[in-house]
């Protein structure tokens, strides 16, 4: 049997897969510390516990270089697009929504990388300028899809981080109900993103990945402004290390 473990060490968030054969046998996710370097180390130790040998190790992500015991470092891109095809085998778009940067990658017939485009430079748009309004109005991102069912979205003209946050507490101040306004921000993103999806002239089937794909509501209102059906998976969060974790297992099998 061929182990293999990818793990995606984001700005966010790190996630780690363990592979058997091809099929997920362990997760690990937790947020990335000061020092993402230990949450590689922990995501390596927790999945590799109990097997009798080290298996193969792909890293991904920002934190892929910081430490010195992984086989292979891959960039993102290429293990969101694998990680993709895995968990929904038609998929030819990939929107991947993370804490600080966004990602839409363009797949040909065969699953293979054909265009890309990456945001890392503005937190717009991202989970966490999510979590900061999520903030400022009391809640937290879990809460938002009970929060902003069957609320009418109030409208938000900023999607700047700062500004967003100051407009979010004049329309406060103004009356306009936490709901309203928090339903207007996953609008405003969800729109903000369809944009960007757009720029690549993108085709279905399209996957949302990322921590943010957690949100259903998100998901809605992006099918809405994209046009076309959003699909997410329960790993979708999970796809960076997925991809990462197939490539070790390609790797592994030509040895």
């Amino acid at each position: 049997m061929i182990y293999t473990v990818g793990i995606d060490s984001g700005s966010t968030a790190t996630k780690g897969i363990l592979l058997a054969d091809g099929v997920i046998t362990r997760r690990f996710l937790c947020p990335t510390p000061f020092r993402p370097a230990d949450a590689i180390n922990d995501a390596w130790e927790t999945l590799c516990a109990g097997l009798a040998e080290p298996p193969f190790l792909t890293l991904t992500g920002y934190g892929r270089q910081l430490v010195d015991f992984a086989d292979k470092q891959v960039t993102e891109i290429s293990c969101h697009g694998l990680g993709a095809r895995l968990l929904a085998p038609e998929t030819r778009t990939v929107i991947d929504i993370g804490g600080q940067d966004s990602k839409v990658i363009q797949l040909d017939a065969q699953g293979n990388l054909s265009d890309f485009l990456m945001n890392d430079k503005c937190a717009a748009g991202t989970g966490r300028f999510l979590e900061v309004i999520s903030r400022t109005l009391g809640t937290s991102v879990e809460q938002l899809d009970a929060i902003t069912e069957g609320v009418e979205a109030h409208a938000i003209t900023s999607m700047c981080t700062v500004f967003a946050e100051s407009e979010v507490i004049s329309l406060r101040s103004a009356g306009v109900a936490p709901e309203a306004i928090l339903a207007g921000v996953i609008n405003a993103m969800a729109r903000r993103s369809a944009n960007f999806i757009g720029r690549l002239s993108a085709q279905g089937p399209l996957l949302f990945t990322g921590g943010v794909s957690h949100c259903a509501a998100f998901a809605r209102m992006l099918e809405t402004h994209v046009g076309m059906p959003v699909a997410t998976h329960p790993d979708a969060q999970f796809a960076g290390a997925l991809g990462a974790a197939l490539i070790g297992q390609r790797l592994r099998r030509r040895e």
